[in-house]
């Protein structure tokens, strides 16, 4: 640690770091004195010193970044910020921090921690030579680049694809770790980072390291909240879903499968080799295997009523083969480290299998997430809010949270409700953006209603004069994996050449956003993963359209789990969750097109229900304030008036 000096922070020393004259100004690029910004830092400053929580929307431009790392800085105290994407987290750790703590001469000691899969793991790269199946040419330039590294974040190994199976085999899990019985502890680049994290001013995580943190405890060696005295969590709408996450009790074929894996890999290890846990891995396989061929062939989710006929009995056999590992683990503790782990993992898996299977109904949801290949065992708590709250409360620090889309109008109640928080500060920042000159809304007249069999083909047809207009550069979003087909094949039908259509499931996501920047003509038709932390600016992106107002699947097993807890509590559960989870959603979709004070472009939602349903006019009114029309013509005019 530096040992910077903790501060009580004025208002006027924050206001002069966002003011004509700021050291800033030389060390960001296109810094101007923004009041929303130094508005959002004044608050942000006041609850780092009186260890307060603060929900903080700040529109997009607001500059919400420099916000908060400006106080945190400045206030000298021990702060972890936690983000979404490691995208921010490497813009923050790498660009970001590095210059404001020249700028604002307080240089701080910050450590960028990730989740242990990150990392190499040397035990498990000692056993996946031992495997039959790994990829040798892999393996041997990781072996190489061992060698070289001192971090071990397998993020600076370039010849190794990212979603090459072998990571698997050499990184570890909280399941397969070793712990301190391991042979290679004291080099172990997990340890490592997390001690530099523990001794560090600012540590940068993401969501769900943060949540591991504080739910489970179990990503690291010791707790990294205790002595952090804020807490800034960006990105904080994606939050209560990741919460959700670690209170959802599950377990999976995948899981499974590594157990029954690493048991072969250790035996193998052993001299002369243990055929019995073996023979007792192979078994759990083939038990794995015949569950899954049990169950729908589709992918999705699945109530567990209308599979429980058939996956109860496979759950029986599974914890009795489980059961026999155990026993031959037991009677062979203390022989092999490794095998050792794997009996720990073992009792944890059966008891998990048990947990689930006689899950109490009137608490939570049980259901079956499907995959082409595996499946996963799940039991929801329908309420997990309250098992949150007390997790926040009971830490001596301030909380601040932060998104462009956190709120619903001016109303927080949703999202606070849904992380557990009660009665925090709250502030809106407007963005700075003039979206009454730079943008149109057009909703267009005369479709059909979504559940309409041609509702698809309508949409795209509509929209193809607006898209000769725009010359591609268009972003369509979907709310399902099955319109966008449907409108990739229709727009393959009637559109001549005129664009480069790039369809997601056809390319990487990395890749389809490479390719639309460098395509002058390009249409990028995206689902779930489009319509938030997607950031391309200028006349590159110049039409958004929406086919669909974002309600969540009716059919979604962690819906129904959230709905019921509305319901218990004598709640909407239309009004309190459906709509504003929503309007949210409907917000960042829409937020991808303006991006920067220059930007101009039109948005298009497709969805009559937008001015046909008297909820319509809450999505409306939760939007930019862009000019809005009905009709086609006026969108054509001003895209040919800003870029033709």
């Amino acid at each position: 640690m530096t040992g910077l000096t903790s501060a009580l922070l004025s208002r006027d020393d924050i206001a002069a770091y966002f003011s004509v004259d700021s050291p800033l100004a030389a060390a960001v690029q296109g810094f101007s004195p923004r009041k929303g910004q130094a508005e959002m830092a004044i608050a942000v400053a006041a609850a780092i010193n009186d260890c307060e929580h603060l929900v903080v929307e700040a529109g997009t431009g607001t500059g919400k970044t420099l916000a908060y790392l400006v106080p945190a800085l400045l206030s000298g105290r021990r702060i972890i910020v936690s983000t979404g994407t490691k995208t921010l987290q490497d813009q923050l750790f790498h660009r970001d921090l590095p210059s404001l703590c020249s700028a604002i001469g307080r240089p701080a000691d910050t450590v960028l921690l990730k989740g242990r899969s990150n990392y190499l793991c040397l035990h498990r790269l000692e056993t996946a030579r031992f495997e039959p199946q790994t990829d040798v040419a892999a393996l041997a330039v990781i072996e190489s680049w061992r060698n070289k590294t001192r971090s071990g974040d397998v993020a600076e190994v370039d010849l190794v694809s990212e979603d090459s199976p072998v990571w698997s085999r050499v990184t570890s899990t909280t399941d397969n770790c070793l712990g301190a019985q391991c042979d290679f502890y004291s080099s172990c680049y997990v340890v490592k980072a997390r001690q530099s994290a523990m001794e560090a001013d600012i540590v940068v995580v993401n969501h769900h390291l943060l949540l591991a943190d504080l739910v489970l405890k179990e990503e690291g060696f010791g707790e990294l909240l205790p002595g952090v005295e804020a807490v800034i969590v960006d990105e904080a709408h994606q939050f209560p879903d990741v919460a959700q996450t670690f209170f959802n009790r599950h377990i999976s074929a995948r899981l499974l499968q590594s157990l029954a894996d690493d048991m072969r890999s250790e035996a193998l290890k052993a001299l002369p080799p243990a055929t019995d846990a073996i023979r007792l891995a192979d078994g759990l396989l083939k038990d794995i295997a015949d569950t899954r061929m049990s169950l729908p062939r589709e992918d999705g989710s699945v109530p567990w009523a209308d599979v429980a006929a058939k996956i109860e009995p496979h759950i029986d056999r599974l914890i009795l083969q489980l059961d026999d590992c155990i026993d031959w683990l037991e009677s062979n503790e203390g022989n092999f480290v490794g095998l050792q782990r794997c009996l720990e993992r073992a009792r944890l898996s059966s008891e998990r299998l048990e947990q689930i299977a006689h899950g109490d109904e009137s608490a939570g949801l049980r259901w079956l997430g499907l995959t082409r290949h595996g499946f996963t065992l799940n039991y929801t708590p329908v309420e997990v809010s309250a098992s949150l709250a007390p997790l926040l409360v009971g830490r001596s620090c301030a909380w601040i949270f932060t998104s462009a889309t956190i709120a619903v109008g001016d109303d927080f109640s949703h999202f606070c409700m849904s992380a557990g928080l009660d009665d925090p500060q709250t502030l809106s920042i407007p963005s700075p953006f003039d979206y009454p000159r730079n943008g149109l809304l057009w909703l267009p007249d005369g479709l059909p209603t979504p559940d309409s069999p041609g509702y698809t083909r309508a949409m795209v047809d509509a929209l193809l004069p607006v898209l000769r207009a725009s010359k591609g550069r268009a972003f369509l979003l979907f709310t399902s994996h099955r319109a966008l087909r449907q409108a990739a094949e229709r727009l393959r039908q009637i559109q001549d050449g005129e664009f480069r259509l790039l369809v997601q499931g056809e390319a990487p996501r990395s890749r389809l956003l490479e390719q639309f920047r460098s395509t002058p003509n390009a249409v990028l038709l995206g689902a779930a993963s489009f319509w938030e932390g997607v950031d391309i600016r200028g006349d590159d992106l110049v039409l958004v359209a929406i086919d669909k107002l974002p309600f969540a699947s009716p059919g979604d097993p962690l819906l129904k789990a959230r709905l019921e807890a509305v319901r218990q509590r004598g709640g909407n559960p239309f009004r309190e969750f459906q709509l504003p989870q929503a309007i949210l959603g409907l917000k960042q979709g829409v937020g991808r097109l303006i991006r920067d004070f220059s930007d101009r472009g039109v948005v298009v939602v497709c969805d009559p229900r937008v001015h046909s349903k008297s909820y319509g006019r809450a999505f409306l009114a939760s939007l930019p304030p862009f000019r809005q029309s009905r009709h086609a013509s006026d969108a054509i005019e001003f895209l040919t008036e800003q870029h033709g």
